[in-house]
């Protein structure tokens, strides 16, 4: 399987796609995150962030119900508390890359990561990380860190 496709991620909903795709898909197939990713961006309002974090109960329940995107009601749920944070983190930091950039190194960054999102283990921040340009250790030597 070749590299995700990295990003310039310069504003909360850049970030907020980045680190839902990797939400989405742990535990899940690639190609079934890839079919449904038009109707999981649409569902939230192509990664407003602010819309995102300011999603009621009512709208959750349409998303779950709605067959174009993958509906666990968990990761919808996740992706709406991990906006609001992302939000949080932005504003004291002035951004979000600030955020990440406080963190002395990419173990630092993972464990801040699982803090502060929900969903986001080692896998999903390492590619959340990858993805938005931030340093990572090369693959192979990740992975066997991870015993994989």
């Amino acid at each position: 399987m070749e590299a995700p496709e990295q990003v310039v991620a310069t504003t909360p909903g850049d970030y907020l796609a980045v680190m839902t795709r990797a939400v989405f898909q742990g535990g899940i197939s690639w190609a079934v995150v890839n079919a449904k990713w038009d109707g999981i961006q649409q569902a939230f309002h192509n990664f407003d962030a602010e819309r995102v974090a300011n999603m009621a109960a009512p709208e959750i329940d349409r998303i779950a119900a709605d067959p174009e995107v993958i509906r666990n009601r968990r990761k919808i749920k996740a992706t709406v508390s991990n906006a609001a944070r992302l939000l949080e983190l932005s504003d004291e930091y002035g951004d979000f890359g600030a955020f990440l950039d406080s963190q002395p190194d990419f173990a630092a960054k993972v464990k801040a990561l699982k803090k502060n999102f929900k969903f986001l283990g080692e896998t999903g921040s390492y590619h959340f990380l990858y993805v938005v340009g931030q340093p990572v250790p090369p693959h192979d030597e990740w992975r066997k860190s991870q015993g994989m």
